[in-house]
């Protein structure tokens, strides 16, 4: 029924009448109980209430001592979702063995989500701190009501189809929302949505509502981030770090490279020294003749070894 003249009191328990067209009940929700509620209770709010009726001998009256609230509706909710996913499971499509590694520096990443949320704006502010020389191509679609799950679906396999084609190679997808009840979130617990993330080429990240909520999308998707947020986080490296490292790889192939070439100079020096005492101008003109060899050979050798660390810093 529906939530009327809601008391929450000072000690931590909340009175409320529940009714319907026909008939009220008295409703009392134990602190205890309140505590773990995730629903907040409000007038107006249609809900189903299960529980054990009491007598509250004060008054000489009826109630219900609430053990468990919900939203209208989110049983029959609960039950389709528990169908499908065990439906999924049995098909495979949340094995560990399917997904497939995100990328670690991605250079192209597309967003499936709405274009007014706050998911977007937190998507694009992480990223932007984190990797602002990526790519980012951001594909609107509605994130709830009738039909969200067929655009959803629609935009992860337009994106495959055009990857690489009309649109730059996508390494990494962030399918999500922001936060809502288990109803703003449904469309992510439908089939269609499902199947389209497990036929994806390109690797998904599902990013739905808050820590709390797990959707099917979570489930079949590459990886599961608890938050848009999150999801930012995790697929883009962090530039500051990056920066750090390089810094430090290329003092260390400095200083190493510095190390060497004065090792062996010092080694040549010397050996060149003793070679002249034994066979003074034989010992020397072979001395020089290995020396230069080995010059040469040094020369290419830090010249080859500095142009791969070139190559692979620049690709990094």
């Amino acid at each position: 029924g529906e939530v009327s003249n809601c008391r929450p009191n000072k000690s931590g328990h909340v009175y409320f009448t529940l009714k319907d067209s026909n008939a009220q009940l008295a409703c009392v929700l134990w602190r205890s109980t309140a505590a773990r509620l995730r629903l907040g209770l409000r007038d107006g709010l249609q809900v189903q209430a299960f529980g054990e009726i009491s007598v509250y001998e004060a008054q000489g009256k009826y109630q219900l001592v609430v053990a468990r609230v919900q939203e209208k509706g989110v049983g029959a909710l609960q039950a389709r979702f528990e169908e499908l996913k065990r439906r999924l499971e049995a098909e495979g499509l949340f094995a560990a063995g399917r997904k497939r590694p995100i990328p670690a520096f991605p250079r192209t990443i597309a967003l499936v989500t709405s274009p007014t949320g706050a998911a977007i704006r937190d998507l694009l502010t992480v990223l932007g701190r984190r990797a602002p020389w990526i790519h980012i191509l951001v594909v609107p679609v509605p994130v709830q009501g009738r039909g969200a799950e067929d655009e959803i679906a629609a935009a992860i396999g337009w994106l495959n189809q055009q990857s690489g084609n009309t649109l730059p190679a996508i390494d990494t997808m962030i399918v999500g929302r922001g936060g809502g009840s288990i109803e703003d979130l449904w469309c992510f617990n439908e089939e269609v949505v499902a199947r389209a993330i497990a036929a994806s080429a390109i690797p998904v990240v599902s990013a739905v509502g808050h820590e709390i909520d797990f959707t099917i999308a979570d489930f079949v998707a590459d990886l599961r981030a608890a938050t848009p947020s999150a999801a930012a986080e995790l697929v883009a490296p962090d530039g500051a770090e990056l920066r750090r490292r390089l810094g430090w790889l290329y003092r260390r192939l400095s200083g190493g490279t510095a190390a060497r070439i004065g090792s062996h100079a010092r080694l040549l020096a010397a050996w060149s020294r003793e070679s002249l005492g034994r066979a003074p101008r034989f010992a020397l003109r072979e001395a020089r003749q290995r020396l230069d060899t080995i010059g040469s050979d040094l020369e290419a050798a830090v010249l080859a070894r500095t142009d791969t660390a070139g190559r692979v810093l620049a690709q990094a």
